[in-house]
């Protein structure tokens, strides 16, 4: 069985570190803010200006002046700060951020990204997108691993316009855990009941399959 949003945010939140400053962008990413692990301590940052963001509010519970880059209520963990667009493009310019979370249209097998435009169709700009994967020291991609058509979105080369260029270190997908590597596609893990061969299936890039694969512990 593929996993849903919440698993894909869910397995990304084990990769967090204590001690870590991470951004999260707009969809699946920001869920990961509800699956920090016991015993570490890290500082969500949001690019519209908030550091020490915590989880989603409950129903009810909801401050409409509180929101993160995609206009969600957020909530705020004791300690955190607010401050404008410019301090927040500093962090991020500075690599003070040791971990982007960011969604994607499409992955090269070389660590290109495209996430932020797709031709003909009305988009209200990049956001913060290209300075965050010019400057995270990490960068993880959540994302579906193929369109709705059953099209990989993990590919030899990008088709839409790129938003950087050999940037991203891991992909997590509803299918896999695959890290970026100069040879392609690493296969790390894989979903629960998805077998090898239904992602090798689903990837159009270069995929490298190493002895067994073990299976995500979620």
């Amino acid at each position: 069985m593929s996993l849903n949003k919440e698993g894909i945010a869910k397995r990304i939140a084990q990769d967090l570190r204590d001690g870590w400053y991470v951004n999260l962008g707009i969809g699946i990413p920001t869920l990961v803010a509800n699956y920090v692990p016991a015993g570490i301590g890290v500082e969500f940052q949001s690019e519209n200006g908030i550091l020490g963001m915590g989880p989603f509010p409950f129903e009810g519970e909801e401050d409409p002046d509180m929101i993160n880059a995609g206009k969600q209520t957020v909530t705020l963990l004791p300690g955190a700060s607010l401050f404008d667009s410019a301090m927040s493009f500093a962090m991020i310019r500075g690599q003070h951020v040791q971990l982007t979370v960011l969604g994607a249209m499409e992955v090269s097998d070389t660590g290109d990204i495209a996430n932020w435009k797709i031709p003909g169709a009305m988009v209200k700009g990049m956001g913060g997108a290209m300075d965050l994967v010019a400057s995270a020291k990490n960068i993880i991609v959540a994302m579906m691993h193929t369109n709705k058509k059953g099209e990989s979105k993990l590919l030899p080369e990008c088709t839409l316009p790129l938003t950087g260029v050999k940037c991203v270190d891991r992909i997590v997908s509803n299918l896999a855990v695959l890290d970026v590597t100069p040879d392609g596609f690493k296969l790390i893990e894989r979903a629960p009941g998805i077998s090898v061969e239904e992602i090798k299936t689903a990837t159009s890039g270069r995929l490298i399959i190493d002895g067994d694969v073990p299976e995500m512990v979620l």
